[in-house]
Parts: structure tokens; sequence; C-alpha cells
């Protein structure tokens, strides 16, 4: 009797036994498993890591920007042609300098070329112009007059006839006659300049520039041909625009401006032209030209124009449309100022 109840029990054990186990697996099967939180990476903008700008072309950088501006003066002779360094110009101003023949000032900043030239004489309102810019002026040569007027602004300039040939600052290319064969060894700037007591770091307020989003946005009419006329015949300059790279190229005289090593063509975002007073002063057909005043204006970027005004605002020619002031987008930028006389409208073709 006894040994039947305890085999009851074993029984009634084993049943209780597996009624728990399946009530266990019946839990495994209903309850949901937990949800695990991940967190969903988001792609770091690489333009909104770059802490510093570049204030002659806004682009972003983590590179140091607080050296000085150098503003060169470039020939742009028919000798002088292909140029060499002015890819690498961040802004260039194309003035008039004697007779129909233009002259460049380039200004570097945030790229350095290893040569640019052949460098140029000076002129008073190039002088001027690298003075508001804060700038070091670099040329080579200068009417004795004409350089006691720039000399009088206080400009820092590094003078071609006092380094000549010297194989450190300039350097003569017997591939060209003089004074087509002066070129400036860009690298060695900073150290020549430093030991002459000139400044070589400066802190820039940037330039206006639009934002991805507005540039974008823009609109005007369009602008794939930009023809420029100083002299008919002689100084002859064209922007043609590719919208494949977004970037207009310049020809001067019917051929494309390129660098003379690479032939690398000039490419640009902003084209600026703009007219203004320019006055012959001498039997040298040298000139003064009003950079003061401002005057009307085109503002052609991304294939399109704008017509505006034109001001000068604590140094620098900038675009106003309606009295507002208008950016440019970021990238590289030419000037081309022309006289009054004939006037923008017949010295410019826009198509």
């Amino acid at each position: 009797m006894l040994a039947k109840k305890s085999m009851l029990l074993i029984f009634m054990l084993m049943v209780f036994v597996l009624a728990a186990c399946n009530d266990d697996k019946a839990k495994e099967v209903t309850e949901e498993p937990e949800e695990v939180e991940v967190e969903e990476e988001v792609a770091a903008d690489p333009k909104s890591e770059l802490k510093n700008v570049y204030p002659l072309t806004g682009i972003k950088t983590n590179d140091p920007v607080n050296n000085r501006i150098v503003g060169i003066m470039v020939n742009n002779a028919t000798q002088a042609r292909p140029q060499s360094g002015l890819s690498q110009a961040d802004i260039v101003y194309e003035i008039l300098a004697e007779g129909p023949i233009t002259r460049f000032l380039a200004f570097f900043h945030s790229e350095t070329p290893e040569v640019v030239g052949p460098v140029r004489s000076a002129r008073e309102y190039y002088g001027k112009l690298a003075f508001d810019m804060d700038a070091i002026y670099v040329y080579h040569g200068a009417a004795t007059h004409v350089e006691e007027k720039i000399l009088s602004t206080g400009v820092d300039v590094l003078q071609g006839m006092v380094y000549d040939n010297d194989q450190v600052l300039f350097k003569r290319e017997d591939f060209r006659v003089a004074p087509h064969n002066s070129y400036f060894i860009y690298p060695n700037v900073y150290e020549v300049a430093s030991e002459n007591g000139i400044d070589v770091e400066r802190e820039y307020e940037p330039y206006p520039f639009l934002k991805d989003d507005e540039v974008a946005e823009l609109s005007g009419n369009p602008a794939n041909q930009v023809e420029i006329v100083y002299f008919e015949g002689q100084e002859e300059v064209m922007y043609e625009y590719d919208p494949s790279i977004e970037k207009y190229i310049r020809y001067n005289d019917g051929e494309k401006t390129i660098e003379l090593d690479d032939e690398e063509p000039i490419l640009l975002d902003n084209i600026f032209v703009v007219e203004t007073h320019h006055e012959v002063i001498d039997s040298a057909n040298r000139r003064a030209v009003d950079l003061e005043s401002g005057g009307n204006g085109y503002l052609i970027r991304k294939g399109t124009v704008e017509e505006v005004t034109w001001k000068n605002v604590d140094g620098r020619i900038l675009p106003f449309q309606d009295n507002e002031p208008l950016k440019f987008v970021p990238g590289k930028t030419w000037i081309n100022i022309v006289p009054t006389s004939p006037g923008i409208e017949q010295s410019v073709t826009i198509q």
C-alpha cells in the first residue's frame, strides 16, 4: 500500500514538472523580445567641420588664414602671354594701363604659386587698390612721380628694381625679352618681407559670399558669353561659360587664357564688370582712374547676369542692386574696369 502511495506521489511530481516546463516554453514563445536601441549614425557634413574661411574666395578650410594678401602687377602685353600664376589668384583686377593695353593686379592669398609673371611697372590706381586691400604690393619699375605717390600712401611694397634677378624674389627668364621676362618667386615673399620689416600676418574680413542654397537659387538673364572690348581689334576679352563645370573660361584676343607651364585654363566663378571715369594724364598715355565714385556694372555668376551698381566700401569694389549689397559665388573673381567713354553698354556684349 505504501509502495502504491509512493508511486502516486512520484507520478504527480513528474506531471507538475512537465507542466512547469511547458509553461516556461509557452512564455518563451509568447513573450516579445526586448527592443535594443541602436543609435543611427549621421554622416557629418565635411564643410560644417571646417573652421576658417579664405576671405577673398569664401572657401572654407582648416588651414590658417592669417597670411598677408599679396598684390602683384602682371603684364598683359601680347609678348607676355601666356602668363604664370594667374590661375591661382583669388581676385584679379583688369584695367587699362597705357594706350590700348590692359594690365592685371592679381591678389593672392589662398594659394601659393611657384612663380607669378611677367611682372610689370606700377600705376597709381593699382597702388591704391593694393593699399585699400591692405596687401603687400609687388611691381617691377615705376615712373618717379608715380612711385612717389604710391609710397606716400604708406602701402608696403616689394619693388622689382631693388631685387632684379636676385634669384630669391625675382628672376629673369631667357625665353622672353625685357620688359616681359621678370618673374616673381612667390614662395619667398613672406621671408623677404619680414626681413624688410613688413608685417606678413593679417586678419581680414571676408568678402560677402552666397551660401550653397543661395547659389542654387540664383537667377537672372542668360550670360553664356561675355565680350569686353577695351579697344576694337587691339584688346578684346571674352568669358565663356562651361555649364559642365559651372565656371567661366577667359579668352584674350581670341586665345584662351592659360598657364604657361601646364596650359591649364583660367577658371572663374564671378565676373564683375564696372565702368568708371578714365583720364589720360601724360604723353605716355598713362591714366588716372576713378575708383571712388561708383557707377554702373554687371555681376555675372553661374551663367546669369544682373545689372548692378558698384560702390567702394572700405576700399573694396562691391556690387549693389536697389541699394542693397549683392554677394559673390564662393570661388575666384575677375573684376574688369572699363571707361565711361564709350561706356559699359557699348563696351560689353552679353549673350
